[in-house]
């Protein structure tokens, strides 16, 4: 028997001990051990009811606008994750995004789902560079840890899935998610008969020139007084096709 199975052999004897340790253990539980058990599972249940009711009572499960711009600086204190859409009523693409939201939010109560008219909060729409519509900031801890850019990292098309922008958003953690987060679930399914419809995503400015995904940090002395955000951009790699789409392969 050589050096490999000999340290083969011996990991699988470790494993089986642990195992045989582990099945005496649950057989030579009393009355009062598995009362135990029963009690301690009941206090991590109310627990979790008592954070979900608190989810709850701060906006969370629901997908709502914000009426005005202060109320940005409130959600992020609230709540350590959130999802804010900056939207314009000219936009029809926000439509389709306030669609997807609407399904997430309920599903992910764990976090926080927003949108704000970008044309009435004009202090954060240029201290965030919100220069395409839509975009969608990711919040952690007050600290902006991604944005969304259009629909290109969706697909690149209009009819993008629930579940591509919910494998987006949570690729930076902001949302609890369990699928595949190295491969986006459009790449996963099936070729579509259409190919979708390739945009430009420059609703807001209408000039191709100002697409912008580089993000910049809140200067301090710009912020109202007790508010503050920090900026902490987690970028993600661009395909050339997606370099491409957004004209930065020039």
């Amino acid at each position: 028997m050589n050096s490999l199975e000999d340290k083969l052999l011996h990991v699988t004897k470790a494993i089986e001990r642990q195992v045989d340790a582990t099945i005496e253990q649950i057989e030579n539980l009393d009355v009062n051990d598995l009362e135990g058990l029963r009690k301690r599972r009941i206090n991590d249940m109310k627990k979790q009811e008592a954070q979900r009711a608190e989810w709850r009572s701060n906006g969370h499960a629901q997908y709502e606008e914000l009426a005005e711009e202060k109320m940005f600086f409130d959600v992020i204190k609230k709540s350590k994750n959130c999802v804010i859409h900056f939207f314009t009523n000219s936009s029809p693409r926000c439509a389709i995004l306030d669609k997807h939201l609407k399904i997430l939010a309920p599903k992910h109560i764990e976090t926080r789902f927003v949108s704000l008219n970008a044309e009435k909060c004009p202090f954060l729409a240029e201290n965030l560079k919100i220069k395409t519509i839509p975009s969608v900031v990711l919040v952690h801890d007050s600290v902006m840890v991604d944005k969304i850019v259009g629909f290109t990292q969706l697909g690149n098309r209009d009819d993008f899935s629930t579940e591509t922008l919910e494998w987006r958003i949570a690729q930076n953690e902001i949302i609890n998610y369990e699928g595949d987060l190295s491969t986006p679930p459009y790449l996963q399914e099936k070729k579509s008969k259409g190919s979708g419809k390739k945009i430009r995503d420059s609703a807001y400015n209408k000039d191709d020139d100002d697409l912008d995904i580089e993000e910049y940090g809140l200067p301090r002395d710009s912020l109202k007084t007790g508010d503050s955000i920090k900026v902490n951009y987690q970028s993600t790699d661009l395909t050339p096709e997606e370099a491409a789409e957004l004209g930065l392969d020039e």
